[in-house]
């Protein structure tokens, strides 16, 4: 279907629409951004969503110096016996205990935070600049590009994610590289059909015909007015893919395909080498799923709140 703009609706010269849109634009550059973050700080979930999140990034940022033994260290194989494995407490220096291998749970929880965090940010920035690439081109050209574009992005979406992913990282081999590009492509279509919308939105708003009117090309009229004004609902699905990102990493690893092997601080590796000492050690698989659920927990939290400050019905109340 083309996206062509309707001609400009009778009334006060576009040019002083435009004038009173960029006045009001400008004014509001730090307004509406003042607006949401007040309705932040009034919104209990977000000040819980943002502390978990903050946690998370500070052990990741500074797990060289929280962890009590390097990444692939294995300070305890000596304690450790084909039928008993120490845990939380028992032995001085491990306070959440060993694993199979002898490594320092604590310390391998610290490290794959680091590792997720890298794998969540570095697949959603992939994510992101993919559908943003294909929004944007839909969004500006409409007619048959529009077609073309949101064809391809309905295929990539009659998969789902998690067997997109899987399939694209069998494919690149095991590798955290692989993961990452895994991930970020399950996700470019989430990104590429909401910044289409909102785009398709704003192009029909009355600033934007009498910009048209006044002989603005479209290029500038996209980059200038509809691009900036279309992207609040990305920035927000970006929050929230950082959860599923953490999520979908896991399950990656769990399922083999991110390579590394005994020593891999990974929380979704972990797991991996927790299934057989379930019955023994069953705080090996508890721990790192626990870090998984709660560090997922803060995006979305934090996500949901700044969705709900951003929506325009709910910030009307």
């Amino acid at each position: 279907m083309s996206t062509n703009a309707l001609p400009p609706a009778p009334g006060d010269g576009p040019a002083t629409a435009v004038a009173e849109h960029d006045v009001l634009e400008a004014r509001a550059g730090g307004g509406f951004w003042h607006d949401v973050f007040a309705r932040l700080r009034r919104n209990p979930v977000a000040w819980i969503g943002a502390a978990i999140v903050l946690a998370f990034l500070l052990v990741a940022i500074l797990a060289p110096w929280l962890a009590p033994y390097p990444e692939t260290a294995l300070p305890g194989a000596r304690e450790v016996t084909p039928t008993h494995i120490p845990g939380p407490g028992e032995i001085a220096g491990f306070p959440l205990g060993l694993d199979r291998f002898g490594g320092d749970v604590l310390s391998k929880l610290i490290w794959g935070a680091r590792a997720s965090l890298l794998i969540g940010v570095i697949s959603t920035a992939f994510g992101l600049a993919g559908g943003m690439l294909l929004g944007l081109i839909a969004g500006m050209f409409g007619g048959w590009v529009d077609t073309v574009v949101m064809r391809f992005v309905d295929i990539l979406l009659s998969v789902p994610n998690l067997l997109l992913a899987v399939s694209i990282a069998a494919i690149l081999g095991q590798s955290q590289l692989a993961i990452m590009i895994a991930i970020g492509a399950s996700q470019v279509p989430i990104f590429a059909r909401l910044l289409r919308a909102s785009m398709l939105q704003q192009r029909s708003a009355d600033y934007i015909l009498s910009a048209q009117t006044l002989g603005l090309g479209r290029g500038k009229i996209t980059m200038s007015h509809v691009l900036p004004n279309s992207l609040g609902p990305v920035i927000v699905q970006g929050t929230l893919t950082l959860a599923t990102a953490v999520i979908d990493a896991a399950a990656l690893s769990f399922l083999g395909l991110g390579g590394g092997g005994a020593a891999t601080a990974e929380w979704g590796r972990m797991l991996t080498y927790a299934q057989n000492e379930l019955a023994i050690a069953p705080w090996l698989a508890f721990l790192p799923g626990l870090c998984i659920m709660i560090t997922a927990l803060g995006f979305t939290l934090l996500g949901e709140s700044l969705r709900e400050a951003m929506d325009p019905r709910t910030r009307a109340r």
